[in-house]
């Protein structure tokens, strides 16, 4: 590796760590808010949104809140890390009664059915953003691989994917570690490292999909050093290609992490996973952006399935990974409606700092972006309103 490239490389990783705990304009303004303050305050004048576009498309047979409005099953297994190492096995009964239980099959490729079939083309939508220390977990992507398989879905016909490729590859997310299987990512380096192709055009920019787009009153405006991670600049954020033209069904599988008083979870994973230009949207629209961006058909109409990965998470720090907040909540959390989902877990991780004496009770505002998410129509988000069913393994 040259200087250069070193100095870049370095450089990519300070601007993550920067990023992932919380908003752009903390990084690109040094007088700007503290990140966690982004992310859970709302301006009282908001900036508009073209959402009123989203609402014209007609809602489908798989549209949000799915096939299973307001059902949650969480499964919990002590044994299902050992040594600090997770065990595939527990991990694949994980899955296995999960799924059982939600659709009340008896066999895994009855269940699996319910979502998909050898005719999709099924995205995985992994989490890979904090880094090696908390990503999601290979354990888990594998024994839905595997589940897929037995319910007759060939492994050409599965991607996995994330905004970033090269953080898909950085955390193992490999041709080698899954072979026959798509790894695909929005920004995108070549075999060199590089971000632009032989005609100084960034790879990202034959990866969006200018015919949808998240437009937001809020300019973003980057530097040269900046823009690859963005892909575009203004008031337009556009979404991938890999959602509106390459999979037919989207199988989400976030990790059980905080985002200062609030959660990183379903909702937050797909929006800010599938569109361009993001870093404009968190300190003035965080909570709009995690909810609306799912109202449109690319996402709404495509996610059948939300896995949480909940194996290892972190109750303080995220979504960045700080080592001494990571913790094992040694469960999965599964359900159509990623609304409902989401509630779950931010209870789950408010819980928890409470018992860290992080805070006395749950956050104010740790909830806006479900109550958002609920005016939408694309899902629930009221405790009353949910079934939780908790299933405990060995």
């Amino acid at each position: 590796m040259n200087k250069n490239n070193e100095n870049h490389s370095t450089g990519r990783r300070n601007f993550f760590r920067l990023l992932t705990a919380g908003s752009a304009g903390f990084i690109l303004s040094p007088v700007a808010a503290a990140p966690t303050e982004a992310l859970e305050d709302q301006p009282p004048l908001k900036p508009a949104t073209n959402i009123q576009d989203a609402l014209k498309y007609p809602r489908t047979a798989n549209s949000m809140p799915g096939l299973l409005p307001g059902r949650v099953t969480q499964v919990n297994h002590a044994g299902c890390i050992k040594d600090k190492l997770i065990q595939q096995k527990a991990v694949d009964e994980m899955l296995e009664a999960i799924m059982l239980d939600l659709t009340g099959k008896k066999s895994i490729k009855k269940a699996w059915r319910k979502f998909v079939s050898p005719d999709d083309i099924i995205g995985l939508k992994v989490n890979p953003v904090a880094g090696k220390l908390l990503t999601t977990s290979h354990e888990l992507v594998k024994a839905v691989i595997a589940q897929l398989e037995k319910a007759g879905i060939p492994r050409q016909n599965i991607v996995i994917w994330d905004r970033r490729e090269m953080e898909l590859h950085e955390t193992g997310f490999l041709p080698e570690n899954y072979p026959g299987i798509k790894i695909a990512g929005t920004e995108q380096k070549d075999d060199k490292g590089s971000f632009f192709d032989a005609n100084g055009k960034l790879y990202g920019e034959g990866m969006i999909d200018k015919d949808w787009s998240y437009w937001a009153d809020v300019e973003g405006t980057y530097d040269e050093y900046t823009m690859p991670y963005m892909v575009n600049g203004g008031k337009h954020s556009y979404f991938t290609k890999i959602c509106t033209k390459q999979v037919t069904k989207i199988i989400n599988l976030p990790i059980l992490k905080n985002a200062g008083g609030s959660v990183t979870l379903c909702l937050k994973n797909l929006a800010f996973g599938a569109i361009s230009n993001t870093g404009r949207l968190h300190a003035k629209l965080w909570h709009d952006t995690v909810a609306e961006v799912c109202a449109f058909p690319p996402l709404r109409d495509k996610v059948v399935l939300n896995i949480v990965d909940g194996l290892f998470g972190c109750y303080n720090g995220g979504p960045a990974a700080n080592p001494q907040f990571i913790c094992q909540y040694n469960l999965l959390l599964a359900g159509t409606d990623a609304v409902a989902v989401d509630r779950i877990g931010l209870n789950i991780v408010s819980q928890k700092r409470i018992e860290m004496k992080l805070q006395k009770e749950e956050n104010a505002t740790a909830s806006l972006f479900l109550k958002r998410a609920e005016e939408l129509g694309l899902g629930i988000g009221d405790n009353s309103r949910i079934e939780l069913k908790t299933i405990n393994l060995a």
